[in-house]
């Protein structure tokens, strides 16, 4: 896993978003954040500057001092949303979508004008803290990305 500079944030990896708005999650973010059997992630917007949208899962969530997220959203707790529709509390929204055993999500093309993705645009995977990872669009550490000489996997569908 790359770090992009000294004391900087690490890249797990590029990911691709394809024409049917799928994005494969590298195979290291995997590893670290999802268990082999969970089939739903929660996803939420990330900051500003990286833009994209940030990722979870319920039981990271639950183990966490970020529980109340899931007890006072009940319906994105019980994933009473219908896939891809955000719901807002504290200043962030959330929602939800499937992945598949290999790391693949789709996103709904109302979830992708949201986040203000488009087909073709390339994602970061970063390691963002113990709980979530982000997947970065834009910004200083997409500029890292293109300027590092390094190797940097890239993952499509």
């Amino acid at each position: 896993m790359p770090q992009l500079n000294k004391g900087g944030k690490y890249v797990f990896g590029l990911s691709i978003i394809s024409p049917e708005n799928k994005i494969k999650i590298p195979d290291d973010t995997l590893k670290t954040y999802l268990q082999d059997n969970e089939n739903k992630i929660i996803i939420f917007t990330g900051s500003k500057v990286t833009g994209g949208f940030c990722v979870t899962t319920k039981k990271l969530l639950l183990d966490s001092k970020l529980e109340h997220i899931l007890k006072d959203c009940i319906t994105l707790s019980n994933y009473e949303l219908k896939e891809g529709d955000f719901i807002k509390y504290k200043g962030r929204f959330y929602s939800w979508v499937s992945i598949s055993s290999d790391g693949i999500i789709q996103l709904p093309n109302s979830t992708m004008q949201f986040l203000n993705l488009t087909v073709g645009d390339i994602l970061m995977s970063i390691k963002s803290s113990d709980i979530a990872f982000t997947m970065g669009a834009k910004g200083p550490l997409m500029d890292k990305v293109y300027a590092y000489k390094g190797d940097i996997k890239t993952f499509a569908v």
